[in-house]
């Protein structure tokens, strides 16, 4: 007599506690201490330290320096980058990336939508070194940055509203206002710069890649120094950069027809 595909399967109940106290950081966008976390996991301290023990020495979190706040480890950011990998825009994204840095000389950043925010996934290196703290796991700035704008244009404003009123605090509403109506005017234009900021001397110019329903998909980011990027909505390094975009929306289609056939 086989069992029942319905019936519920056995599990073990301390991992699923300690993905609770995994579940509350990923929620939470920022490390927490203790004391916190082991709230929003519904747990008391002395509890989730014994699972925080476990999971610190699995990579899975790890402590901020100096204060000793919990956030998600080493082995967390492998298993979202393995996870990245099965992703076809992505995987379609990379060589495309490499090869519009490699034209322009210039650093080029591929950035997915995640939960916390616009996240770079891949960072390739060109040109002379920029002072700007851009890596693989960044969370770019919202209102900051040309990545973050553009994100914000194309992606519903429940999924960053939060993020947004945390990183502006005792903002008012009408300048929230003003940011949806900056937004309107990226897509209509399809891209975003940013001169000069958030770092002076470096300047960046991004474009999204957009499902046919206009689900946001990725973005492609070019970094450069300011004195050497041109900016101009239809200069050579925009028309490169479009270039870019079209040929991973090119390749990903061809690749979904592929499939279906």
């Amino acid at each position: 007599m086989t069992a029942s595909p319905a019936k519920t399967q056995r599990g073990i109940q301390s991992v699923e506690v300690a993905g609770r106290l995994l579940q509350a950081l990923a929620q939470a966008r920022q490390p927490l201490p203790l004391v916190e976390l082991a709230a929003a996991a519904e747990l008391s301290s002395a509890q989730a330290h014994t699972y925080l023990v476990s999971l610190l020495r699995l990579g899975l979190i790890k402590r901020t320096p100096g204060d000793g706040r919990y956030e998600a480890g080493p082995l967390a950011l492998r298993l979202g980058m393995a996870r990245l990998a099965q992703e076809p825009a992505y995987r379609l994204a990379l060589p495309q990336v490499q090869q519009l840095s490699q034209e322009t000389g210039l650093s080029v950043a591929l950035t997915l939508p995640t939960p916390e925010g616009p996240t770079i996934v891949h960072y390739a290196h060109a040109g002379k070194p920029l002072h700007v703290n851009l890596h693989v796991g960044t969370v770019m700035a919202l209102s900051e940055t040309a990545t973050g704008r553009t994100y914000c244009a194309y992606t519903d404003p429940a999924a960053w509203q939060g993020l947004w009123e945390a990183q502006h605090p005792g903002q008012s509403r009408a300048r929230l206002k003003a940011f949806h109506e900056e937004l309107e005017t990226i897509r209509k234009r399809g891209m975003e710069r940013a001169v000069d900021l958030p770092s002076p001397g470096v300047t960046s110019l991004c474009m999204p890649l957009l499902e046919e329903t206009q689900q946001l998909l990725l973005l492609v980011t070019v970094i450069g120094s300011s004195g050497v990027i041109d900016p101009a909505w239809r200069g050579s390094l925009a028309r490169q950069l479009r270039e870019c975009i079209e040929a991973i929306a090119t390749t990903l289609a061809t690749k979904r027809e592929e499939c279906r056939t």
